[in-house]
């Protein structure tokens, strides 16, 4: 049997990796600034995260969620103190696609409406009704496509009035990432955000923040929507939860009631999930690295911002878009295989992704920043 071949692959085969740095099977050492999509939270192989999973493999790795999970309320105990989100619950799945999932499923139990608006650049997932609502139609099979999903243009306002002016008595909710990732680093100004906010309390429609990227310490908040001070009815996040661990989160505002049935899962909130999630917790606590975030990310946005073929530099902490005067897959391949330096793109093709870890070291970015400036000046 071969892979089905979805994905276009480097010519690397990582087998080992610690903090920032990977090595592959020959021996060859790369700069880890891209963190598998954001997934790699508090660098690969923490001794706190290693030890808390070797120690729950002695104990007990998976039951379904009929019966009792401490390490469950624990999680959630921990993951509320940080993010200030005390009053929240927390239902926990497998992925960030499975958390959009239920929270465009929770929202429409909550008011019984089924229309869901969107927008420009989004990417919320690959799964049923989270593909309709990401802006790529290559990706958007016949069976996903559905006239109940609404697209409006990103940081729009007026068009985002026009919208619920006409149909907001049948829009369940709207779903709007804290920053969008895949759509190359797009902040949302805090007047669109504001008045998405005054819509849905009008019409009775579910806020949700789509933080699966921008989430868990990423942006220099906890949550990227954070910073504005907007309340989100639902927000999601998986990718750094687990720091590679499979595991999603739904936090759901305490007007929306649970009931038996109501949302479930087999494999979300298992317990080597749960643990993985909690040593991110502690380390993020611990390292305070959400102030490391805010730092690093200033200190990588101020040495680059004036190297050549830099439009513009798109940040918040340590989610980072650089536009380029170009393409940049040419920048990407020689930071990769002349610089064995990890980076990402997206589906603006001249913005290069930036997403080391939250734990990254001064000393680490200015081997990023000297390689990027090289590669910079000989193109």
């Amino acid at each position: 049997m071969n892979l089905f071949n979805v994905y276009p692959l480097f010519n690397i085969n990582p087998i080992k990796a610690q903090g920032s740095f990977l090595w592959d099977d020959k021996g060859e050492k790369y700069l880890d600034f891209y963190g598998g999509h954001a997934v790699i939270s508090i660098g690969h192989n923490h001794p706190h995260y290693q030890n808390k999973l070797k120690e729950q493999l002695d104990k007990i790795s998976f039951y379904s969620n009929s019966v009792q999970n401490e390490l469950q309320t624990e999680l959630a105990e921990k993951l509320g103190t940080l993010s200030g989100l005390e009053d929240y619950n927390l239902f926990l799945c497998n992925s960030g696609a499975e958390a959009n999932e239920n929270a465009l499923k929770l929202a429409s139990f909550h008011n019984g409406k089924s229309k869901v608006l969107y927008f420009s650049g989004s990417f919320h997932g690959r799964t049923s009704a989270v593909v309709a609502v990401t802006d790529n139609p290559k990706i958007v099979a016949p069976v996903n496509y559905d006239e109940r999903f609404i697209k409006s243009k990103w940081n729009n306002i007026e068009q985002l009035e026009a919208i619920f002016e006409k149909q907001g008595s049948e829009i369940s909710s709207v779903i709007i990432e804290g920053i969008q990732g895949v759509g190359g680093i797009m902040i949302p100004t805090v007047e669109f955000l504001t008045k998405i906010k005054e819509l849905c309390e009008k019409y009775n429609t579910v806020l949700i923040l789509d933080e699966v990227q921008s989430g868990y310490g990423r942006s220099g908040y906890f949550f990227a929507h954070q910073e504005f001070g907007i309340e989100a009815d639902i927000i999601t996040t998986a990718k750094g939860m687990g720091n590679g661990f499979p595991i999603g989160g739904v936090l759901i505002h305490p007007k929306f009631q649970a009931s038996n049935g109501l949302l479930g899962t087999t494999f979300g909130g298992n317990h080597l999930a749960c643990v993985a999630a909690i040593a991110v917790l502690d380390v993020m606590k611990d390292e305070n690295l959400i102030k490391n975030a805010q730092e690093m990310g200033a200190y990588i946005e101020n040495e680059i911002k004036d190297f050549p073929h830099i439009k513009t530099i798109r940040r918040k902490g340590l989610m980072i878009g650089i536009e380029l005067d170009r393409d940049c897959a040419e920048v990407r391949s020689s930071l990769l295989y002349d610089h064995h330096i990890f980076t990402g793109n997206s589906n603006d093709k001249a913005v290069l992704r930036i997403l080391p870890a939250l734990t990254i070291k001064k000393e680490e970015t200015d081997i990023f920043i000297n390689a990027l400036k090289k590669v910079l000046e000989n193109i």
